[in-house]
């Protein structure tokens, strides 16, 4: 069976993945920017300043499960959205797999304007 604490683990190792990727896309920001939020903190997962909300305008929510209540995951993405102006993301993966991200089609459509 697996405990709480190994599944605040996987958690926190996706969390942590998130991170080190925004900021290797993004090589202006320092870890002050982008930071992993503590197990157990409501709100997002990945804490953002504003310089790195201007370039990476999401808020994100991660899972690490097995099986993922989807509906549940987004509901959850976009009541931490309230707090800023950014477009919902759900980041989700489980064991060895690719990490795989979702959000609104009409959020989609939003970004690929954006970058045309």
């Amino acid at each position: 069976m697996i405990t709480i604490q190994s599944r605040k683990q996987k958690g926190r190792i996706l969390q942590q993945i998130i991170r080190d990727k925004i900021l290797e896309t993004f090589p202006g920001l320092t870890g002050r920017d982008v930071r992993s939020t503590p197990m157990g903190v409501s709100g997002v997962d990945i804490q953002l300043s504003q310089k790195a909300a201007d370039l990476f305008p999401f808020s994100v929510e991660s899972k690490n499960q097995e099986k993922l209540n989807i509906w549940s995951a987004l509901k959850e993405t976009e009541s931490n959205t309230k707090e800023r102006d950014l477009i919902p993301l759900l980041i989700f993966k489980r064991n060895r797999s690719d990490i795989y991200c979702t959000f609104k089609f009409a959020d989609f459509l939003k970004i690929i304007k954006m970058g045309k």
